[in-house]
């Protein structure tokens, strides 16, 4: 059997224990929305290399200089490091296990992200979440220089003039459908 077919084999048992045992592993898995801020680990050492090896591309790192230079190295790292997965199962992962493994979900990766920016210098850093019926969104937004800027796995980095510019181009306002949320190691606010 060559390795391939063997992997092939344990992940197709990984993932029937997963599924037997599901029901037990997400309940284990609660975590209220309000207890988001826990995920962000701006300074697990983990993250703070990583954050470190952003850094060192520059040669005297300034948030208020280079940060969002350094913020698009930290959304580039991520879309070229981490292969975005999801697990059949809720399960949180942490930024450190999100670099340990390489991968994680688009969550995960946000959550990861902002770790990284918070890290970087820009304590206003926020994940920010829309949700209407079963779909949800996620980006990391924050403030620099007047501006929003967010930054999104699929879409790049975009410049807004606000928050209510943001909040509008997720459609978290009032009167929508959509219903959202952000936070980050130090908050959490429903939205609108």
């Amino acid at each position: 059997m060559s390795d391939d077919e063997l992997t092939k084999k344990y992940n197709s048992l990984y993932l029937e224990m997963l599924m037997r045992y599901r029901e037990k592993i997400e309940e284990g898995e609660k975590l209220y929305i309000a207890e988001l801020p826990k995920l962000v680990t701006p300074s697990d050492d983990a993250v703070v290399a990583a954050v470190n090896r952003i850094k060192s591309t520059f040669p005297s790192y300034s948030s208020d200089e280079n940060f969002k230079e350094a913020a698009a190295k930290a959304l580039s790292f991520i879309n070229d490091s981490i292969v975005q997965v999801s697990a059949p199962i809720q399960f949180w992962l942490r930024p450190n296990q999100v670099l340990s493994i390489g991968a994680g979900d688009v969550f995960d990766q946000m959550v990861l992200l902002c770790s990284m920016l918070i890290g970087l210098g820009n304590m206003s850093s926020k994940v920010i979440a829309a949700m209407k019926n079963e779909e949800k969104s996620y980006a990391v937004y924050c403030e620099f220089h007047g501006k929003v800027l967010v930054l999104e796995r699929s879409r790049g980095i975009s410049e807004l003039k606000d928050k209510n510019e943001l909040l509008a181009k997720m459609g978290i306002y009032m009167g929508s459908d959509s219903t959202g949320y952000e936070f980050n190691d130090k908050m959490y606010a429903d939205l609108p």
